[in-house]
């Protein structure tokens, strides 16, 4: 089939590269425009660019698909693009940008898109990590045939997959963005011997996985430990969880639930000593296991009290 795709992180470039791998002509990839990154801020591809390059295939960074938006040319060019491209099936997999009704016609099989849950939970722009945050036993991937809804199309294939106590949105999105270029390889030899099959959404157990807000990431000690422990885990490796310890803004990485923790107030160093750092919490307390100080690499609790001691009864922040 000829598959045009379109995507920006290391989760759609695993895809691509799987969708090629199996021999699908790709014409033409759509990706986000360049950004700046690293310490020098310099312009910098994404990877699904990158690899797009490599393989010699057409790169269109459109800055908006609408045809009637500021950014009116971009869209006019990337559509003359796709008309010229000619796609049987447009992938989709964390493009970035809203598809518009023309985007969503053109293919002869239509879009489909590859999304990191079981929907129709976690609809929405942070799947992975809200799974994490919720306590969700099981996560998964869905190939779904798109709509002009968020992420409310049609289900076309499905696959479960468990989510381990340690695991943080680094690990589970591995596991997910190699399920989800096994899903969308196998989805497009059915679409190509036309036995692709796809149900609508149960209207039954919608929830909605919101962007993650920078004032998510900084911890609120009157929560309840487990809740902040899954928190650590799901803003792992972005953007990582904070709070003041004396006028510093120290990351925390990895926790664990202590249960029996004595009446104390939230924020309240319990131990700080033997490798271990124990803190209040509104309910329960927690070990902080793996700290981050600014400019610093992570390291362990006792590790960080040798650079940074703190005394039993000290009181910790929320962040800033």
């Amino acid at each position: 089939m000829r598959v045009a795709f379109a995507g920006t992180p290391e989760f759609a470039r695993v895809a691509l590269a799987a969708i090629t791998a199996a021999g699908h002509t790709v014409p033409l990839v759509l990706t986000q425009p360049d950004r700046p990154a690293g310490r020098g801020m310099k312009l910098q591809a994404s990877p699904v660019k990158q690899l797009a390059q490599a393989l010699g295939v057409a790169v269109a960074q459109p800055r908006s698909l609408r045809l009637d938006g500021r950014f009116a040319d971009d869209a006019a060019a990337a559509r003359t693009a796709l008309e010229a491209a000619a796609p049987d099936v447009l992938v989709v997999a964390a493009y970035g940008l809203i598809l518009p009704r023309w985007v969503l016609e053109l293919p002869r099989v239509g879009c489909l898109n590859i999304h990191a849950s079981l929907l129709p939970r976690w609809r929405g722009a942070a799947p992975i990590q809200r799974a994490i945050e919720a306590g969700d036993a099981v996560t998964g991937v869905t190939i779904m045939q798109m709509d002009e809804g968020l992420d409310t199309g049609a289900m076309c294939l499905a696959e479960a997959v468990p989510i381990g106590a340690d695991d943080t949105t680094a690990t589970l999105h591995e596991r997910l963005a190699v399920l989800g270029a096994r899903l969308v390889v196998e989805a497009l030899r059915r679409a190509a011997a036309g036995t692709l099959a796809c149900t609508p959404q149960p209207a039954n157990g919608v929830t909605y996985a919101h962007k993650i807000d920078k004032a998510e990431a900084r911890i609120d000690w009157t929560a309840d430990a487990a809740a902040i422990e899954r928190r650590a885990r799901a803003f792992d490796p972005a953007p990582g969880l904070h709070f003041d310890a004396g006028g510093e803004a120290v990351k925390l990485w990895r926790a664990a639930v202590r249960g029996d923790a004595p009446a104390a107030p939230p924020g309240t160093v319990l131990a700080a000593g033997g490798g271990r750092l124990t803190v209040a919490c509104g309910r329960g307390a927690l070990d902080l296991l793996e700290l981050q100080r600014p400019g610093g690499r992570r390291v362990g609790a006792a590790a960080f009290l040798q650079s940074h001691p703190l005394a039993v009864g000290a009181t910790l922040g929320p962040g800033r």
